[in-house]
């Protein structure tokens, strides 16, 4: 873009912005948190490709003051305790829409498989498989219906930990990666895991056992299902980022974005263990454990994981909506 052309486009949100630190109460503190967000998008775009220009002293001199008093006095932003309470949530929030879009798919996927299943007997069958339709029908027979996560005695739970730990987080950096390709490899992922889901869940419906599989298969899977939808998220956020790059460059849309996909897919990390160490030391007593316990282990983990990347990121914007608003008052105030 040239450089006129530029600043035509951005002439009139600038002077918005240089207006709003003298008189703040024309603006909404949403609309002025999302302009001191976008003059510092500018600033950045402008330092890339007109390093020589008058305009890069102007947006540093509207936008110098503001940034030095959010984040001289606010460091929640950097280190290892602002990865988690601050940069995670707000590019959770900043790229909510991706991740939203993940859920519904996965459960779309979900009611597929659940109808497939009602309506064609064989689905179950033709999609997990003979071999483990036969062995959770035997498992069935035998009076122990999930006898596939008693993993102590085949495995020891140690090493029944670390296989299934390993795998979810294979799986989960392949969902990842595969969304390079506009995100299709991603959403493939998506179809196959949720339709997997729906099915397995109404096979244990069709046999009388459906509440003993929810207690057991979520257990560990609600979060390890919730990591790989954001995963999932992740993927398509990183694979259609150069696609609708918007005033950036193709090149810059993907760097930018896939930088911000690829910390979210090192947040989930954490998760994915913790899933894995439910799944190798707790999941094979399932059927043993008294349901309330059950229910709190898959309400707690459900929830947890589930406030942290869904909920947690609208309260620490608009916590940063509200330094900003500070912010502006306390400058206007200075020029008063």
């Amino acid at each position: 873009m040239r450089e006129a052309a530029f600043i035509k486009q951005n002439k009139e949100k600038w002077l918005e912005f240089e207006k709003s630190l003298y008189k703040t109460s024309e603006n909404k503190p949403e609309r002025l948190a999302e302009l001191f967000i976008q003059v510092n998008n500018d600033l950045a775009y402008a330092q890339t490709y007109y390093p020589k220009s008058n305009v890069i002293k102007y947006l540093n001199a509207i936008t110098a003051t503001a940034y030095h008093k959010i984040y001289g006095k606010k460091k929640s932003g950097k280190g290892f305790t602002g990865f988690w309470t601050y940069e995670i949530p707000m590019i959770m929030y900043r790229y909510r829409h991706y991740f939203y879009f993940s859920f519904f798919v996965f459960f779309l996927m979900i009611l597929i498989g659940v109808f497939s299943s009602i309506y064609e007997p064989e689905f179950v069958r033709s999609f997990l498989g003979d071999t483990y339709v036969d062995m959770t029908e035997d498992n069935i027979q035998n009076g122990d219906p999930l006898a596939v996560y008693n993993n102590a005695t085949t495995f020891g739970d140690f090493n029944s930990f670390f296989r299934i730990a390993l795998n979810n987080l294979r799986v989960g950096l392949m969902s990842f990666l595969y969304g390079i390709f506009g995100g299709i490899g991603s959403l493939y992922f998506m179809l196959v895991n949720g339709i997997m889901v729906g099915s397995f869940q109404y096979m244990f419906f069709e046999k009388g056992h459906f509440f003993l599989s929810l207690r057991t298969i979520w257990m560990h899977g609600a979060m390890e299902i919730f990591a790989m939808c954001i995963e999932i998220g992740a993927g398509i956020l990183m694979g259609t980022s150069y696609l609708f790059p918007g005033i950036l460059t193709r090149k810059q849309a993907f760097f930018q974005k896939g930088k911000a996909a690829l910390k979210i897919v090192i947040s989930t990390i954490p998760f994915t263990i913790s899933a894995a160490l439910i799944e190798g030391y707790l999941t094979q007593y399932a059927n043993e454990m008294p349901i309330p316990i059950a229910g709190i282990i898959v309400l707690g983990t459900l929830g947890f994981i589930f406030w942290y990347y869904l909920v947690f990121p609208h309260f620490v914007y608009k916590r940063n909506q509200n330094d900003i608003s500070y912010l502006l008052k306390e400058i206007g105030n200075e020029k008063a």
